[in-house]
């Protein structure tokens, strides 16, 4: 056995937000140390080239698409991963939504629902369905993407910037209630990461130039760079580390 382990082999990895960016990125970091990965998020047809891309490399993926804000589609997700493969070992809560960036005066009722609708309910449901299958299983790890923006919220994303602050809560909360049961509870923090979510930002050369200047490392990070801090965090070479907030973020909060 290696000093430090970081192989998932025969461990089955949820990863909701799947599709691409980070989730994708997680998703074949995990394949490669030989999890069943299962792809998770709201249309199938996003899924099914990573999948696909996954199983041709050698690794094993399934893709199931289901909504983060659904509790339904949730319990059916859970459902087939039980039936077909036994429970989930690790669980990535990665999906996330945005739909309104500016003053928080004027954000409307329906985007402020949708975004603690995905961004925290979904993770807590998701959280939820995974505990029961990991008690079974005798433990396992939960990750829940967060955001340097809920430590230190930024200019016209207070709603976002909050949802991700109750994310970083909810982490806490969750480490201390489950670790006698084995399972280990953490967050991520990234900064300015290049994915299509954060298209606006990376983009647009007023906002991006701004940002960057406050990153000691000069520069916004790749969706790989998330997904070995998530590799940590799943595999047992954190077997000590539970209720932590890793910033992956190039010093920005430094």
């Amino acid at each position: 056995m290696p000093i430090v382990d970081f192989s998932l082999n025969e461990k089955v990895a949820l990863i909701n937000g799947g599709s691409r960016g980070i989730g994708e990125a997680i998703a074949r970091t995990f394949a490669e140390q030989c999890a069943t990965v299962v792809l998770s998020s709201r249309k199938q047809e996003g899924l099914d080239p990573v999948a696909e891309s996954i199983n041709a490399s050698g690794g094993k993926a399934i893709p199931i698409a289901c909504h983060a804000g659904k509790p339904e589609q949730i319990d059916n997700l859970f459902g087939r991963i039980e039936k077909e493969l036994g429970g989930v070992d690790i669980l990535v809560n990665n999906a996330a939504t945005n739909p309104y960036f500016g003053p928080a005066a004027d954000i409307s009722e329906g985007a402020f629902d949708k975004t603690l609708e995905v961004n925290l309910k979904g993770y807590f449901m998701m959280a939820q369905r995974a505990i029961v299958q990991m008690k079974k299983k005798g433990g396992g790890s939960i990750i829940n993407i967060a955001s340097i923006s809920g430590i230190r919220p930024g200019p016209n994303e207070a709603t976002y910037a909050m949802t991700k602050a109750a994310v970083i809560n909810m982490t806490q909360g969750l480490a201390n209630e489950l670790g006698r049961d084995g399972i280990r509870v953490n967050a991520i923090a990234p900064g300015l990461v290049e994915t299509a979510f954060a298209k606006v930002l990376v983009e647009t050369k007023e906002i991006h130039d701004r940002i960057i200047s406050h990153i000691p490392l000069g520069r916004h990070g790749q969706p790989e760079e998330i997904a070995g801090a998530a590799l940590y965090l799943a595999s047992n070479a954190s077997s000590f580390t539970t209720g932590s907030t890793m910033v992956v973020d190039g010093g920005a909060t430094a």
